[in-house]
């Protein structure tokens, strides 16, 4: 899957690294800031014209500009570019998606959809984030995080208590 890049005049990146410095390639994806979770190495990359039917478990980031159906099971984070093709059951840390994907999502950070993605199906995520242009037919449910879960909280006070001053 990952292999050396043979230059036209046949020198390979050992022997260029000796000579002429060139810039090394760019995948266009998504910005991301150093801060978020959903920064990383990524692990494996899955190119426009390959065709994945299957289950993926993984661990890290991995980016599909292809066409996959399946299952995709991680607690890392998954990029899905402006040309892929994505009908999955996934569950994901992160999912940041600017291509098409149908089906059911749950991620345990976040879901970032990204003009100009079309999303069809259910999403579970504590948070979301749309950008203007972005297709969504679906649902979503955003579960409270887990240390609010059982607490409850006093939204009534007493008159006395309101109008103290200290």
């Amino acid at each position: 899957m990952f292999f050396n890049k043979k230059e036209e005049n046949g020198q390979d990146a050992a022997e260029m690294s000796q000579g002429e410095q060139k810039e090394p390639a760019v995948v266009d994806g998504p910005v991301v800031s150093d801060s978020q979770p959903e920064s990383g190495d990524i692990i494996a990359f899955v190119g426009e014209e390959v065709t994945f039917k299957g289950t993926i478990r993984y661990q890290g980031t991995v980016r599909v500009d292809g066409r996959l159906e399946g299952e995709i099971y991680t607690d890392g984070n998954l990029i899905i570019g402006q040309k892929a093709v994505i009908a999955a059951k996934i569950h994901a840390g992160t999912i940041m998606c600017q291509g098409q994907l149908t089906g059911d999502v749950e991620a345990k950070h976040r879901v970032k959809l990204l003009a100009p993605a079309v999303f069809v199906g259910k999403i579970t995520a504590p948070l979301l984030s749309m950008d203007e242009g972005v297709l969504f037919n679906g649902t979503c449910n955003m579960p409270q995080k887990n240390e609010r879960k059982g607490k409850e909280t006093k939204l009534v006070i007493s008159v006395e208590e309101a109008v103290k001053v200290k």
